[in-house]
């Protein structure tokens, strides 16, 4: 067939309309179109669950009486040692993203979840057996590995088996499930709170209760996964071309031999091909599949990372994105809610669990519409919107508690007005910045550096997390409302820095996130025409794409001859 198209500078738009014109609907639509891929990635999203839950269910036990009878918290008399507690679990979890990035690569993303659960409930057991403070640190940093390596696998996994029409969709899954977890470990706590009484009564059962229910959703993911399909991707990367095939034919619901799935199949291949006769070119000491080429691949891989240009970009857009998603607050205000509504006139335990249970439901709620039009509005705008509504409400409940924190008994008004722009906080970043930056870093790495690019990314989140659970408790003893103008003016930052530095992602394939970047990074002419070359050679240029088990029959000598 004559190839599409009258120049090379075209040439990369023809892969790029065709899929346009075989896409489906993005929004519900898109969502109800591709039901199989929806419910798979609502099952892989208990991981985000498990993740939220924690994050909502510290700050509620922390609050009863029961458990600091039984850890004594109380006994750790520097405060810096004593935010650890709350802390230390950022720490285990940005360990267990930055290991998870080779893990997921060898091991595949199925059998990575496995392993997260395992770790996870682990750490859970430990902290309920807890009778002083080392074992809350000793389990939560455990429980923190498992939970930072779904943090990063479960995006990785839902990204890699969406259309792109609905990617972002399937990927702010992963946040709407976060903000669940966290709506029901508030409510879970302020419930539990009433057990054998509020004082001094209070049972055990009180925090031991919300620490092991945690339990029930890790063991249903570690379970379920292993009947769930593997990413067509990893399959393709580990050279396994016809469960590729079937895998991508099955999620999409369509025959082998149709156009779209040939085409999705054909685009992976492609990055797969680029990125090995890459590896190949740059690195042709390691190419006898050993151990010992497999993990010096997979450092120089990482070492790309900051040395290619291109890479570097997209490294540097993970960091930061997930640098200012964690310094808009959000942590401080999940972690220390109750702590924080009572700061600001809330008087009793109870009251100010309710007043954290109504932020919870608030979040999740304002989470549904970014699943929903995320791929139709893109990501700049919401994320510029997010960012400069968080700013608004920082600085306005900075200013209320600035004029009345010393005065709040006889100003009652303006304690539950600061703490109403709390919860709109909450709404603003739910719909942003929560599903949002995870939906950036998940689709701007090619396939040879995907999982290691999203690992760096979601340590980058839990690194800051940590300094962020660390830093908070200081900061409000000490800056008082000076602590939300600080997250104010770095939520603003974070709407400037998406404004002038993050591309528009939307729409496009994890395959053509490659040519956005090259476009601004000016790429090295050599890979450019090796990609393309790649893209002749399996006919994606042609009129009409080639029947795949003809195309395999005479590319596999080919292929073999190449790489022998």
């Amino acid at each position: 067939m004559a190839p599409i198209g009258g120049n090379n500078d075209g040439v990369p738009n023809v892969i790029s309309e065709r899929r346009s014109r075989l896409a489906g609907p993005s929004g519900l639509k898109g969502l109800m179109y591709n039901g199989s891929i929806f419910a798979i990635a609502v099952f892989a999203s208990l991981g985000g669950m498990v993740y939220g839950y924690n994050q909502g269910m510290f700050g509620q036990i922390l609050n009863m009486t029961s458990f600091a009878k039984t850890v004594h918290p109380e006994s750790i008399s520097n405060p810096t040692a004593r935010g650890l507690l709350t802390a230390i679990l950022e720490l285990g979890a940005w360990v267990g993203a930055l290991a998870n990035g080779y893990i997921a690569d060898r091991f595949g993303r199925k059998l990575c979840v496995v392993i997260a659960v395992f770790v996870f409930i682990i750490g859970v057991i430990v902290q309920a057996c807890a009778n002083a403070p080392s074992y809350i640190l000793g389990g939560r940093f455990i429980t923190g590995m498992g939970v930072g390596s779904l943090s990063m696998i479960v995006p990785l996994y839902n990204a890699e088996l969406a259309p792109a029409e609905i990617r972002g969709a399937l990927v702010g899954l992963q946040q709407l499930s976060i903000t669940f977890g966290i709506m029901v470990a508030y409510w879970i706590g302020y419930g539990t709170n009433y057990i054998g009484g509020t004082g001094d009564s209070q049972s055990k059962a009180a925090w031991l209760v919300p620490i092991c229910i945690q339990i029930v959703p890790a063991a249903i993911l570690g379970i379920g996964i292993i009947f769930m399909p593997q990413s067509p991707r990893w399959l393709m990367n580990e050279g396994r071309s016809e469960e590729c095939l079937k895998t991508i034919s099955r999620i999409r619901s369509a025959d082998v031999d149709s156009e779209l799935v040939i085409l999705e199949y054909l685009e992976i291949k492609a990055q797969y091909l680029f990125d090995k006769e890459t590896s190949q070119a740059m690195f042709p000491q390691y190419q006898d599949d050993s151990f010992g080429s497999r993990f010096k691949l997979a450092y120089h891989s990482y070492l790309r990372l900051v040395t290619d240009r291109s890479l570097r970009k997209r490294t540097v857009i993970a960091v930061l994105v997930m640098m200012f998603q964690q310094w808009t607050g959000i942590n401080a205000i999940l972690y220390y809610a109750p702590f924080i509504f009572q700061d600001l006139g809330l008087t009793g335990n109870t009251t100010s669990l309710l007043a954290s249970g109504v932020s919870g439901v608030v979040m999740f709620l304002a989470t549904i519409p970014a699943v929903l039009w995320v791929d139709q509005l893109g990501r700049k705008p919401v994320l510029i919107t997010g960012a400069i509504g968080m700013g608004i409400c920082h600085f306005i409940v900075a200013g209320i508690s600035g004029s009345f924190e010393n005065s709040w008994s006889t100003h009652t008004a303006a304690g539950w007005v600061a703490v109403v722009f709390v919860w709109i906080f909450n709404i603003h970043f739910g719909y942003s910045w929560g599903p949002c930056a995870w939906v950036v870093i998940s689709e701007v790495f090619p396939l040879g550096v995907r999982a290691k690019g999203i690992s760096i990314g979601a340590s980058s989140n839990w690194l800051n997390n940590f300094a962020v659970g660390m830093a908070t408790s200081d900061m409000l003893a000490n800056m008082r409302f000076g602590t939300y103008i600080f997250f104010g003016i770095f939520s603003i930052g974070g709407a400037l820095y998406v404004y002038f530095v993050v591309p528009e992602t939307k729409g496009r394939t994890l395959e053509e996130m490659d040519e956005l970047f090259d476009d601004e990074n000016g790429s090295g002419k050599e890979d450019l025409e090796r990609l393309k070359r790649i893209w002749r050679d399996l006919g994606l240029f042609n009129e009409a794409l080639p029947p795949i088990t003809e195309f395999e029959e005479k590319h596999k000598v080919e292929h073999s001859e190449q790489y022998a």
